[in-house]
């Protein structure tokens, strides 16, 4: 940034936070045989299983918010690791439904051990994971989050 600029755009700086964090979690679940995308995937098959369900690839993709067809990717990557199992959903033959193997409840309880721990040491400048700085900075993404992506109407002059 120049001197003259008026500073980082808050687009520049979730972008910036996102690699940042997004980096972090890949070094540190690597030791596991995990990316990132995948601990997505697994840590939150893990929640959603702890509360009966068995999510459908696209339930997945929409309570991630990664693309179906990445999480189609990424669950059949797992699946041949032996972390994730698919199967044909009963009530509709065209949705696939997937739960962590034993395997991968193991792995997934030691990943989010060490995604808490860094998330420690991340959130440590606001205060911690109990401070309230990082329960409003929670709120503020989510809200953010909330808002739903509406395409921008065809600027007239040049198309």
């Amino acid at each position: 940034m120049s001197k003259g600029s008026p500073g980082p755009t808050p687009g520049f700086l979730v972008w910036r936070l996102a690699n940042k964090w997004r980096v972090a979690v890949d070094r540190a679940v690597a030791p596991l045989g995990l990316t990132h995308a995948q601990y997505s995937v697994v840590a939150s098959l893990y929640g959603m299983g702890r509360a009966g369900e068995r999510p459908s690839q696209r339930r997945l993709a929409d309570h991630t918010g990664l693309e179906a067809l990445y999480v189609s990717k990424l669950a059949r990557a797992l699946e041949t690791a032996g972390l994730v199992e698919r199967a044909r959903d009963p009530r509709d033959p065209r949705a696939v439904q997937l739960a962590l193997t034993e395997e991968g409840r193991d792995v997934t309880r030691r990943a989010i051990d060490v995604v808490q721990d860094l998330h420690r040491q991340l959130l440590a400048p606001l205060g911690g994971l109990d401070a309230e700085r990082v329960h409003a900075f929670t709120e503020e993404l989510t809200t953010l989050l909330d808002v739903p992506l509406v395409p921008s109407p065809p600027d007239d002059e040049t198309t």
